[in-house]
């Protein structure tokens, strides 16, 4: 039997692989669908790819590939068998069959036993092969089925490597000394010791000192007090009051120099009066809220729409997804793209077509992942009621788990790719971008989201204006506090607050700001101040007035409301407001209008370019060195760079703060003239001038200036970047910078350049309070962008709402209207909605309705 199966082997040999380092396993899920060995046709993992494919797809692969042989798991969950005692008996059969495979469903462990199957399948005969089989097999393919089984699946192996570095125990940490002095910390109030700054400050946990953290590139802020006491008394740990829960806190070694960790942390504090039980407790989801804060609670009941009955629904449509840990940001945004009808005909519509014509790695393709998806939420089949025959009657369906769309959509995005939290709204513009990219030449589903925005500039001295059109994907709408409808009680809340720092009591319960909805909107319609407006009509800077319009409406309306501001550490922090969003919108009365009667353009010119130092006349001394933030400068030297560096860091990010220059730093610092004095550019002969243009200024549709393009080149990004930054943003350097951090350049740039004025800006018509000159107007694209105006009435159909105090935290889950009825998806729970808190939603989608 063992030379048989040599023999059978042998044709086949060469196509059986060991997996290596770096190799993939994807043991766990199918490429196409959501099977595992736990469906009911198991899964076949190909031993050449390690990819993994359910019984329906994997004559797909070997049709396409020709790959013959397969490995086939399969896992059967079972009832637990008792003993003679009645207790029940662990089981669990080839025990290292799967090891390293999680369960997709979260049964309990005391409820039942599985039992683990292997076999290898050879196409196209099906002729199988049960493992382990060691003795029968040639070596080199028990080899490679052993390292196949043992080897950690895909996701597992990328979960860990998006960890960040381990941070390490302090060495100070089991041996700390800390003073009986008495110290006692209120649970709130802080303030530091030494100055009044209320943010980022740090407990000293050998003395009880609370003082402020120093300044650093990160954005934190302070005025270095915790380091300066480090130094006076060498006390080396020291807490962060706002990161303490009953899992940790953020702790930092003074004399280590960097983030550590204090297993004793719980009596470390406790020593100081914080009992760190107190600080945090966790909803029945696993997210955090905090104890002292009632309304945020009643925020995380209110949405989840804790204490109702809800009644799961299952079937099309009524699909959960698995949360993958702070993954419910991605769960909500797709749930409500898969609700919308050229989503699921893009995707799921076309699902063979996309499935048969997919790359040979299915994983890495973005419409066969998007297809995999809908076509998971939609089916029903992985949505179904529990019968009473299931292993457990009250099981409900987990939903789909979005690992490898995740992984995708999220390679290579600092943010994404990690395990933390995201801003929804970042996520929906991210997908939106991936959308148009991948739907070159193709239907393209994202066209029911953008509309054209028409805005106007007026010069205030001379009264003449400009008219600019751009592409937009969104609209944030500000959040008026002072039109709250209970000013009055949140004046006495805050007066109330206040005192109670001051006399280090506990805070009064908090008080939501109630903001009418047309109060938003006339905050969005607000005529704007425009900073740094250069007329080109006076050639000079002047005072100018922003107003922005539809010039045409979407299908699909998506508004933000903006609940989000900054603390004083640059953390996201959420402003606590209910909003009377309606279910019908009109917004006609936003229409554009075009250039009227009676109003005089502005030029078509822009304003000049003017260097720091003018190297065609060395005679004038004022401009023999360039203007510099020294300030910034000493900071960044203080932080040990070489000071000529620093003062190059600073220059060529255009004064634009320690930040950026601190990055610029990092990206320079293996040059060779890295610490070389700063030499300017010289300005390039312009040559003749086709323009009767006054004052050097330039028509508005020639190429960026070559000394722009320099000082962006110089700091690391390409040219062709540098050069379309420029031109987003009327060659202004400051707005270029922000252009090319919010645009990063692609691999396909060239066969993508089309849709560069396409790309979704979160910084254009979805804030109000930016001043972007980035434009798209039809003589910069004679086909113009793909839109689909219409009437600007709207109804109200889904939203995605967020609980918790930041966006780096928290919690989301959405409701969706779905014949006729609400319904809220909370990660894989799919209930019908009792009470939607429309007044609490993050972003809102609206559907056009019919002119009839």
């Amino acid at each position: 039997m063992a030379a048989d199966l040599g023999e059978l082997l042998v044709p086949f040999m060469p196509t059986i692989r060991v997996p290596r380092t770096g190799d993939r396993v994807f043991k766990s899920e199918c490429a196409f669908s959501f099977d595992s060995p736990e469906s009911e046709g198991g899964l076949y993992v190909c031993m050449n790819t390690f990819l993994g494919f359910g019984r329906e797809h994997v004559e797909r692969h070997y049709r396409k590939t020709g790959q013959s042989v397969y490995m086939h798991l399969k896992r059967h969950v079972k009832e637990k068998a008792t003993g003679a005692a009645g207790g029940a008996i662990p089981r669990r059969r080839n025990g290292k069959v799967f090891l390293d495979l999680e369960l997709n469903r979260d049964f309990n462990g005391e409820d039942y036993e599985y039992e683990d199957q292997a076999k290898l399948v050879i196409f196209p005969d099906h002729f199988e092969i049960p493992l382990p089989n060691i003795e029968e097999l040639p070596a080199l393919v028990t080899i490679a089925c052993d390292a196949v089984l043992n080897s950690p699946s895909a996701y597992k192996k990328q979960e860990l490597e998006s960890w960040e570095e381990e941070i390490q125990v302090s060495r100070h940490a089991r041996s700390l000394r800390q003073l009986d002095n008495g110290v006692r910390i209120p649970p709130s109030g802080w303030k530091c010791q030494k100055c009044e700054m209320r943010e980022n400050l740090w407990l000293n946990l050998t003395d009880g000192a609370v003082l402020c953290g120093k300044w650093f590139f990160d954005g934190s802020g302070g005025n270095g007090h915790a380091l300066e006491h480090y130094r006076e008394t060498n006390h080396p740990l020291a807490v962060k009051l706002d990161t303490i829960t009953p899992d940790g806190a953020d702790v930092y070694s003074f004399e280590e120099e960097e983030a550590v960790l204090d297993p004793h942390i719980s009596e470390h504090l406790s020593h100081f009066g914080i009992d760190m039980l107190q600080m945090q407790t966790r909803t029945e989801n696993g997210h955090h809220t905090d104890n002292n804060s009632r309304p945020r609670v009643s925020e995380w009941e209110e949405i989840q729409e804790s204490g109702m009955k809800l009644k799961a629904v299952f079937g099309s449509g009524y699909t959960g997804i698995k949360n993958l840990g702070n993954s419910c940001y991605l769960s909500t945004v797709m749930q409500v793209l898969f609700s919308i009808p050229d989503f699921q005909r893009m995707y799921v519509g076309n699902l063979q077509r996309i499935f048969d014509y997919s790359p040979l790695d299915p994983s890495q393709d973005f419409a066969t992942q998007m297809a995999k998806l809908g076509h998971g939420l939609l089916s029903g089949q992985y949505a179904k009621p529990p019968m009473k025959s299931e292993l457990i009657e009250q099981h409900q369906q987990k939903g789909v788990s979005p690992r490898m769309l995740k992984a995708l959509v999220s390679r290579g995005h600092p943010e994404f790719s990690s395990n933390r939290q995201q801003d929804a709204h970042e996520f929906l513009l991210h997908i939106i971008n991936l959308v148009e990219r991948n739907s070159a030449g193709s239907e393209n589903p994202s066209d029911v989201f953008r509309f054209l925005v028409e805005e106007r500039i007026q010069c205030c001295q001379s009264r003449r204006v400009r008219y600019t059109q751009r592409v937009d994907y969104c609209i944030q709408l500000p959040a008026p506090i002072e039109a709250a409808t209970n000013r009055e009680e949140l004046l006495a809340y805050e007066a109330k607050r206040k005192e109670a720092e001051e006399n280090m009591r506990a805070p009064p319960e908090p008080v939501r700001a109630r903001i009418p909805f047309t109060a938003c909107l006339q905050a969005f319609t607000e005529p704007e101040n425009v900073p740094d407006f250069w007329s080109s009509a006076l050639q000079a800077k002047s005072a100018g007035i922003k107003t922005s319009r539809f010039a045409s409406f979407p299908e699909y309306l998506v508004l933000q409301i903006k609940k989000f501001t900054f603390g004083v550490d640059w953390v996201p922090k959420k402003l606590d407001l209910a909003i009377d969003v309606p279910d019908f919108l009109d917004l006609s009365r936003m229409r554009a209008t075009g250039l009227q009667a009676g109003e005089e353009e502005l030029p078509d010119l822009m304003p000049p370019i003017v260097l720091p130092e003018d190297t065609r006349d060395n005679s004038m001394s004022s401009m023999d060195s360039p203007e510099i933030d020294e300030a910034a400068v000493m900071q960044l030297a203080e932080m040990g760079f070489p000071l000529e560096a620093c003062r190059k860091a600073v220059y060529y990010t255009g004064n634009m703060g320690p930040e950026m220059a601190f990055n610029w730093i990092i990206a320079h610092m293996e040059e060779p003239d890295f610490a070389e004095p700063l030499t300017l550019p010289s300005m390039m002969d312009p040559g003749p001038s086709t323009s009767d243009s006054p004052m050097g200024a330039t028509p508005l549709g020639n190429s960026p200036p070559e000394e722009s393009i320099a000082i962006l080149t110089s700091m690391g990004f390409p040219r062709t970047h540098s050069i379309q930054a420029l031109k987003a943003t009327n060659n202004n350097l400051e707005r270029a910078l922000d252009w090319i951090f919010t645009h990063p350049e692609e691999e396909e740039s060239d066969a993508l350049s089309d849709m560069a004025d396409t790309e979704p800006n979160d910084n254009a018509f979805s804030n109000a309070n930016s001043h972007s000159d980035s434009t798209l107007s039809p003589d910069r694209d004679t086909a113009g962008p793909r839109i689909k105006d219409g009437p600007g009435r709207y109804e109200l159909f889904a939203f995605i709402s967020h609980m918790g105090a930041s966006t780096m935290s928290g919690h989301y889950v959405c409701h969706i209207k779905k014949e006729g009825r609400w319904v809220i998806y909370n990660d894989h729970k799919v209930c019908l909605s009792e009470r939607p808190p429309k007044d609490l939603g993050y972003i809102y989608f609206y559907h056009r309705l019919s002119s009839s």
